[in-house]
């Protein structure tokens, strides 16, 4: 591989190919970390919310408007519901950070890739640049050798920049 200073745009291109960090994220978790994330993915959604709310006011009204034979969690006191309540609180608050932990892996391998990618851009760039300065010698080397004087070509295509954009506004 060449200098990165005198690289070409095909070396540059080989250099780091494209990737889809979420995909290759995803690959290397295993199935309870999958499902982890999928559980993290979910529980902040507005189904999951609406959920949680239709469970939790139907199980009041039941113990509330049913016959007293058929509650099952005694209206005022409802400790059945709060056990349950919170023993969701408690399974599902490792489980989102376990998630989030993932999700802030791939947060890290999505930035590096970005890092990589804006180098890449900088490479190409620097490529072109240097490629423009070589044609602006070589048309300045063609019009010496022609006889013209270089900085009687720039003032009149200053000119011609300066009467279009006048024209233009």
């Amino acid at each position: 591989m060449t200098d990165s200073a005198h690289a070409t745009l095909a070396e540059i291109r080989e250099q780091r190919p494209l990737k889809n960090t979420y995909q290759e994220t995803m690959a290397n978790l295993n199935r309870l970390d999958r499902v982890a994330v999928a559980i993290t993915e979910n529980v902040g959604t507005m189904g999951f919310f609406l959920l949680i709310f239709v469970w939790t006011v139907f199980w009041l009204s039941w113990n509330f408007f049913a016959p007293h034979q058929l509650q099952f969690d005694p209206p005022m006191a409802f400790v059945f519901w709060l056990f349950i309540s919170n023993m969701i609180q408690i399974l599902l608050m490792p489980l989102i950070m376990v998630g989030q932990n993932i999700q802030g892996r791939h947060a890290e391998a999505r930035a590096e890739h970005d890092l990589e990618v804006n180098i890449k851009a900088e490479q190409e760039i620097e490529v072109i640049l240097r490629h423009i300065e070589q044609q602006n010698d070589l048309l300045a080397a063609m019009l010496e050798r022609q006889g013209v004087k270089i900085d009687e070509v720039l003032k009149a295509a200053q000119a011609r920049r300066a009467a279009t954009a006048s024209r233009g506004t």
